[in-house]
């Protein structure tokens, strides 16, 4: 039998008077359409009349056919509309590309109307009820099928919370809440409605047979619950069974991880003060654990214990380079304090204080200050190390050691400020010094870190508006690190004018990065901000919109900070705004660090050096610890380029992908060590290049060959002290 070869015969049923004679012609044509759609799509408007007509019979075949005509037209909004308009004639049980298609269609209004509703419900566009009986529908099917993670997918988007609440309990609540939180985490992007979704997790974590209180606690965290947290400790302090006690010491310690200094002070106030005798104990050592102590007690003995350093690498940088020229002087004190970074075994200093005692001005605050990250963590002992350094009355020594040593009091409390705060700020209220203000500035930024503490604020604010440059600049990057996270609108305006203001430069830069820390981990809040500063006639500002970008979206992997960086990188007049937003990306992708190499491949072949610069950088803040051969095969090529601080950055990089690598897992840190030294002992290598190198010895053995820089705590939060210090690191 030959088969059809047109449809003219039957869509010429069409134009019959007879609505049987239409009716049949319609049946026919909705068996044929997926043939012959081209000639049909010439009746279509026939068609149309009859849907339209409310006379006819049979309108919902007629929106079916029609619906499939566009389909093949791929006019999908139009094919939507007479999907909708077919009623129970469009099966969705059926399995073909036009239902998967229009269905698809369907799901993604249904989701932009949801969304327009949720954003602003008196001026979005009504729903269409036949569109949310088709996504009823779907959510049925999915519920029938046991697809409840396809269910909620649709549901997330929609934001659609008792679809949402269904989906757990009927999909097994121990089996999906995992992976409910994940996408919470990471594609939900809007922050009020991320926090309605973590409080609806929390109440299904505590409902589970066994509740998961690790994931309660990341929850609270997230939410910023402080006086949840501590009920929750409270309880399971409380509680007689033994296992509860150990995991409210873990979860402690997670806190301790996770959260801010100010949330970790809040949690502890709010722990009771009095309880029974028995629990009294415990809450203290709850407190100990949030304080950091503990931690930083373990880790201090674990660094001290195994200690690797060889000090041969350091002593042979030394004595090939001239230390008579600060640049080398201050890159052998940054390797020593990298290598020895937390050990606190300053025996390099004490064998070369000859070598020492000929750092000057600038290079001998970094002498100093070098001391803090050698000690850091060692709280009990802080002040007495630095007590020879540190400001005296009647006491004359260099403003530049004693700026250093303050400095370096804030590196050994870094995230831990406690008591110290209070002898930085009174040091800070009572010089008039630039380079002791420099230094207090510095050391109250990275010991009250994430604070919010208005006293150092203001303090901070006074020495900003003395309009000195150095006491300025850092003061500016201090406020930002004690308002750290905060999103303060005071602390933003008042930093934003006074930019605007000043004349000096170091003060504006200082002030942009200050910004850029303000807004970390906002997201989208920080949009408007984003948006002011990237149109800003300074390029200055406009380089603290790029780290604001980077701080905000740090670890989001979000595609439109990522297109936004990318552009600029490209488009930007200024060299140093292109490099910051080419740096940019290695924050926002570290969570997704295997895509880096690719996205920054053009970049690190650009004519321009500073954006082959930020290239290197990018893979280098993103790929660090994780040996990443791809990444180092671009980077190779760029320790030969023929500009000297695209060496320097390229040495940097790649020490840093390759920390906590050695020979067997990864021979290329076998090849990088050996550059180094080759580097160091070239008389004709430019002195920004060696730099580098040395800088990379540091970075590549830091702490004694037993720390990496790792963005992301244990439990995968962001590790806001890692972010905030690599941040901090690419401005020098």
């Amino acid at each position: 039998m030959v088969g059809l070869t047109s449809a003219a015969g039957v869509i010429a049923l069409l134009d019959e008077h007879d609505d049987d004679l239409k009716v049949y012609a319609l049946q026919k044509l909705n068996g044929l359409v997926d043939q012959f759609w081209a000639e049909i799509s010439d009746a279509v408007s026939k068609i149309e009349i009859m849907y339209e007509d409310t006379e006819f019979k049979d309108r919902q075949l007629a929106a079916l056919v029609a619906s499939k005509v566009y389909y093949h037209l791929g006019e999908f909004d139009d094919s939507l509309n007479f999907a909708l308009g077919a009623g129970n004639l469009f099966d969705l049980s059926l399995k073909s590309e036009y239902v998967d298609t229009i269905v698809s269609k369907c799901i993604d209004k249904y989701i932009a109307l949801r969304v327009q509703e949720q954003q602003d419900a008196q001026s979005a566009e009504p729903m269409d009820p036949r569109l949310k009986d088709v996504v009823e529908k779907m959510f049925d099917r999915c519920y029938q099928d046991g697809e409840y993670k396809q269910a909620f997918g649709i549901a997330l988007e929609a934001h659609r919370l008792d679809v949402i609440e269904y989906s757990i309990k009927a999909g097994g609540s121990s089996n999906i809440l995992p992976y409910v939180y994940e996408l919470t985490m990471t594609v939900v992007l809007d922050q009020a409605y991320r926090s309605t979704l973590l409080q609806l997790l929390v109440e299904q974590f505590r409902k589970l047979e066994e509740p998961d209180y690790v994931a309660i606690n990341q929850c609270l965290v997230h939410l910023g619950d402080h006086q949840a947290s501590a009920e929750l400790l409270q309880t399971l302090v409380n509680s007689n069974i033994q296992t509860d006690l150990l995991m409210a010491y873990q979860l402690a310690f997670d806190l301790e991880n996770n959260a801010t200094q100010k949330y970790l002070t809040k949690v502890a106030s709010a722990l009771p003060k009095e309880s029974a005798e028995s629990a009294l104990p415990k809450l203290e050592k709850i407190r100990s654990i949030l304080s950091g102590k503990e931690t930083i007690k373990l880790q201090l003995e674990f660094l001290c214990r195994n200690n690797h350093t060889d000090m041969l690498i350091l002593k042979n940088s030394k004595t090939v380079l001239d230390a008579r020229l600060s640049i080398y002087h201050s890159a052998v004190t940054f390797a020593n304090a990298f290598m020895n970074a937390g050990t606190t075994s300053d025996d390099f200093l004490r064998q070369n204080l000859e070598w020492l005692s000929r750092a000057t001005n600038w290079s001998k605050f970094s002498a100093t200050a070098a001391l803090g990250v050698i000690h850091k963590g060692h709280l009990s002992q802080g002040l007495t190390l630095l007590a020879p350094y540190l400001p005296q009355d009647g006491v004359t020594a260099s403003p530049y050691s004693e700026g250093g040593s303050l400095f370096a009091l804030g590196l050994i409390h870094a995230n831990h400020g406690g008591e110290v705060l209070d002898y930085l700020l009174g040091v800070l209220k009572s010089t008039q010094i630039e380079v002791l203000q420099h230094g207090a500035c510095l050391g109250l930024g990275t010991a009250g870190m994430a604070t919010d503490n208005n006293e150092i604020y203001e303090e901070l604010k006074t020495v900003l508006f003395s309009d000195s440059a150095i006491g300025g600049e850092a003061a500016g990057l201090a406020m930002g690190m004690v308002m750290l996270g905060t999103a303060s609108e005071k602390a933003l305006d008042e930093m934003l004018q006074y930019a605007h203001e000043t004349q000096h430069e170091k003060i504006i830069r200082g002030l942009a990065v200050g910004i850029s820390l303000v807004m970390y981990g906002k997201e989208d809040a920080a949009d408007a901000l984003i948006e002011k500063l990237s149109a800003d006639k300074d390029p200055i500002m406009r380089y603290g919109g790029m780290y604001t970008i980077a701080m905000a979206y740090c670890g989001t992997g979000n595609n439109k900070a990522i297109r936004r960086l990318l552009h600029v990188a490209v488009s930007d007049v200024n060299d140093d705004v292109r490099r910051a937003a080419v740096t940019a990306l290695g924050f926002i992708l570290f969570r997704s660090y295997k895509q880096v190499p690719r996205i920054v491949q053009l970049l690190s072949e650009s004519y321009n050096p500073h954006v082959r610069y930020g290239a290197c950088l990018a893979l280098g803040i993103s790929c660090a610890g994780t040996g990443s051969l791809d990444a180092i095969e671009l980077l190779e090529p760029m320790t030969k380029d023929n500009v000297d601080y695209v060496r320097q950055g390229a040495f940097i990089a790649l020490a840093m992908i390759l920390m906590q690598q050695n020979e067997v897992q990864n021979p290329k840190s076998t090849i990088a060590r050996s550059m180094y030294e080759e580097v160091i002992k070239k008389k004709n290598e430019d002195a920004l290049a060696k730099f580098g190198a040395v800088l990379g010895q540091g970075i590549i053995d830091a702490g004694g060959r037993n720390v990496t820089i790792s963005m992301q705590s244990r439990s995968s939060h962001s590790n806001m002290p890692a972010i905030v210090g690599v941040a901090l690191f690419t401005q020098f």
